[in-house]
């Protein structure tokens, strides 16, 4: 017979392993409903900049509730703080802005790939501040960056300029996303993930509203529909699921998890858009998916040792 002690450990194992599977699955999920987001942006028949304005301004009620929920602060915020984070979210906004114009010209894998390059431009940022060279993997990580986007980019131009001009519009929001993860990283310790989320949506709705309108964009829908499952998918359950499952995984995981993403934009773009991929954008996007997983590796082991 089982002794107590060997039952409450068979319990405490099985509870483990249900939390761990609970935790991959949320990640996963996360990353799913987040790739489903350039579908909806071109879903939408408001303007690519409109369709960003809405997913923050329609998320924002409930950001607070989340925040609350978290008990994070939201007020009493000192004025050189909330200035840093104005600077950000105009950072995070202009982000939104460039990928979503490019999702509207360019193929959603690439979109959703250069998209996320903002772990891969960091990795290059902290090298630059440490002044020195990369290391081992990181040197892989540098050439296999570079070799995917050349070819992927190359692969845009023999389609059409528009594409290829499309692939450097979400280049540019990797590289503000980058920036304003590198400008609220003080903030984010500080304050949480929520409340930061719902300061930096409170400054960024009137920049991209406004930026909408400058550009004479449709802003109010007539189909409420993408634009509601939009901000469902991407501020509410990609974000919230994310949020709640990437401190339980190591810098591996949460990158090859990353990977999900442009792959399922990759197959909604060949089966709803007919973006058809050749052998070559494989190759380009296995090698700059493999940078993206080195990078976030780098950036987990960075984090570690400053602890």
């Amino acid at each position: 017979m089982e002794t107590v002690e060997r039952q409450e450990e068979k319990v405490g194992g099985e509870g483990s392993a249900v939390r761990s599977a609970l935790l991959l699955a949320a990640l996963l999920a996360g990353n799913f409903a987040l790739a489903l987001g350039p579908w909806l942006v071109r879903l939408a028949d408001t303007g690519a900049v409109s369709a960003a304005f809405w997913r923050l301004f329609l998320a924002l009620p409930f950001l607070v509730l989340f925040a609350r929920m978290a008990g994070q602060p939201m007020r009493g915020l000192p004025k050189k703080t909330l200035i840093v984070v104005a600077i950000g979210s105009i950072a995070f906004a202009s982000d939104l802005a460039s990928w979503h114009i490019g999702i509207e010209m360019t193929r959603l894998g690439n979109a959703t790939l250069f998209g996320n390059a903002g772990s891969i431009i960091l990795l290059f940022w902290g090298f630059i501040v440490a002044r020195m060279l990369p290391k081992g993997f990181e040197w892989l990580a540098i050439v296999c960056a570079l070799g995917g986007a050349g070819i992927l980019l190359g692969r845009s131009l023999e389609i059409s300029a528009q594409t290829f001009v499309g692939d450097l519009f979400c280049i540019t929001a990797g590289l503000l996303y980058a920036v304003y993860l590198l400008t609220l990283q003080k903030e984010r310790r500080a304050f949480g993930s929520w409340s930061l989320l719902v300061w930096v949506s409170i400054f960024a709705c009137p920049y991209l509203l406004g930026l909408a309108l400058i550009l004479g964009e449709p802003v109010w829908p007539t189909d409420w529909t993408p634009v509601i499952v939009l901000f469902v998918t991407s501020q509410l359950i990609g974000q919230g699921l994310l949020v709640y499952s990437l401190g339980h995984f190591p810098p591996l995981i949460i990158g090859l998890a990353l990977l999900t993403q442009p792959a399922i934009a990759a197959v909604i773009g060949y089966f709803v858009f007919d973006e058809v991929l050749s052998a070559l954008d494989v190759v380009g996007m296995l090698l700059l998916g493999s940078a993206l997983v080195v990078a976030r590796v780098a950036q987990g082991r960075a984090n570690s040792s400053k602890l």
